[in-house]
């Protein structure tokens, strides 16, 4: 079934051309671009042409302008949707804003879709009146059959050939010098060359490449958030690697966060080494200097308190305890 494929599937790499001869040859309409159809209608008597009666073709609007009305259509579509057990997400919020390649996508899977059901042909449906219990369809009929006209008209006249020179149109050509210049000013008029169709591809295809260029820009930010709340981490916020990363995420344009970076890192993990080697070296000293001190205070105390007696027999103790052979006990 067509509601699950996937994005590299055939079905979305059909062309507008096809996609609008399609819509156009099921329901007799005339769209002339695919973003024409983003009101929804045209989705719902889609849906009609290949269930017949499960759409209620009296609640679709194919007059919507407002974006109110064209998600009152999409709603109807839901509940069809709902009804059928289909389960393809609708994002109304990017159809109603009539861009290309959004409308282009949904379309393509709505193709895929119809195909799957009836096989790519209908049989016995009749779009113009099913259309006319619907608002605004009968003007949408007239609209198509006056473009149709329209169309007709001009191809018919640009296809006509244009009248050979007799010798009748001969005797008119002594004309006054204001005819002539009538004339002249009237000829580059209509010469003028119409608006070239390439011009409208051009525009859509520009069109379709900036809808994906925000597509991919929303991919890459999306991404950056996630790294953000990832830093936001209370248990990870105080690592220095994260420090890093903020600097680099929160970093103005031109700033130069890459170098500074990698200091502050090297600062910030070999700084409690050396911070802490010299508070050693620092204890260390002041220790050996404190002892050196009080063994001295402590030598004089006992000097001054010993009687001549001891004082005697400590220095024969250090005479005899001596390694020289001339001290002799």
């Amino acid at each position: 079934m067509a509601t699950k494929i996937g994005m590299m599937d055939s079905a979305y790499f059909v062309g507008r051309s096809e996609i609008l001869a399609w819509i156009n040859s099921t329901l007799q309409l005339n769209l002339s671009k695919v973003e024409e159809a983003c009101s929804g209608a045209v989705h719902c008597q889609l849906m009609d042409s290949v269930h017949p009666g499960s759409v209620p073709m009296h609640k679709v609007n194919f007059d919507a302008k407002s974006e109110y009305e064209m998600i009152q259509n999409y709603k109807v579509l839901q509940d069809v949707f709902n009804k059928l057990k289909i389960t393809k997400h609708i994002e109304v919020s990017k159809l109603v804003k009539g861009r290309p390649l959004d409308n282009l996508e949904f379309m393509q899977w709505l193709k895929r879709y119809c195909d799957s059901v009836n096989g790519g042909q209908l049989q016995n449906y009749h779009a113009l009146e099913r259309r006319e219990a619907s608002k605004g369809g009968k003007e949408a009929t007239k609209r198509a059959a006056a473009t149709q006209q329209s169309s007709k008209s001009a191809s018919s006249s640009s296809a006509a050939p244009r009248p050979s020179s007799s010798n009748g149109t001969r005797k008119h050509e002594p004309q006054s010098s204001n005819t002539g210049n009538h004339h002249s000013s009237k000829a580059p008029s209509k010469q003028q060359p119409k608006p070239v169709p390439a011009y409208d591809e051009k525009i859509t295809e520009l069109k379709l490449y900036i809808d994906s260029l925000e597509k991919e820009r929303d991919f890459y930010f999306s991404k950056l958030r996630d790294v953000e709340i990832l830093c936001q981490n209370p248990d990870a916020e105080h690592l220095p690697l994260v420090g890093s990363i903020k600097r680099i995420l929160y970093a103005a344009d031109g700033e130069d966060v890459g170098a500074g970076a990698a200091e502050t890192t090297e600062t910030q993990t070999l700084s409690p080494i050396a911070e802490g080697s010299e508070e050693r070296r620092n204890s260390v000293t002041e220790s050996q200097k404190r002892k050196l001190i009080v063994n001295l205070d402590v030598d004089a105390a006992a000097i001054t308190t010993l009687s001549p007696r001891q004082r005697l027999s400590d220095s024969s103790d250090v005479k005899c305890s001596g390694s020289s052979p001339l001290l002799t006990c």
